[in-house]
């Protein structure tokens, strides 16, 4: 179970490199227009908060792999429970504000891959 909890912690991780890529530097690209259903204009206009939110998502990403790198398993552990709560947390208040897709893509990997953390804690 251990083992499968820090696939999901990784999966998670990639994703939010992933959304950093598509934020900080394809926010204006075709990828980035489709990815958050903008046009041109909006993306031009937005690009600076764009840029602003990957990084915060580089920093979701950085906290998850230290979690799976940590060498005491207990504060790994913590580390883990922390970050994917905060990326929920995140999840959560995206959907609430901006779209419930944020809940699907990237709230629900992030709730899958606390509950097997938890089991496998």
């Amino acid at each position: 179970m251990g083992l499968l909890a820090n696939f999901l912690v990784a999966l998670v991780a990639l994703e939010h490199v992933y959304i950093l890529v598509l934020e900080m530097f394809l926010w204006t690209t075709p990828r980035g227009l489709k990815a958050f259903r903008m046009t041109p204009a909006q993306a031009e206009a937005t690009k600076v908060l764009a840029a602003n939110q990957g990084l915060y998502n580089g920093f979701l990403a950085a906290g998850l792999f230290w979690s799976l790198i940590h060498p005491d398993p207990g504060f790994a552990w913590q580390l883990k429970l922390f970050f994917l709560g905060a990326v929920t947390l995140a999840a959560l208040y995206g959907a609430y504000s901006v779209s419930r897709r944020i809940l699907l893509i990237q709230g629900l990997p992030a709730i899958v891959a606390l509950v097997v953390v938890i089991l496998a804690g």
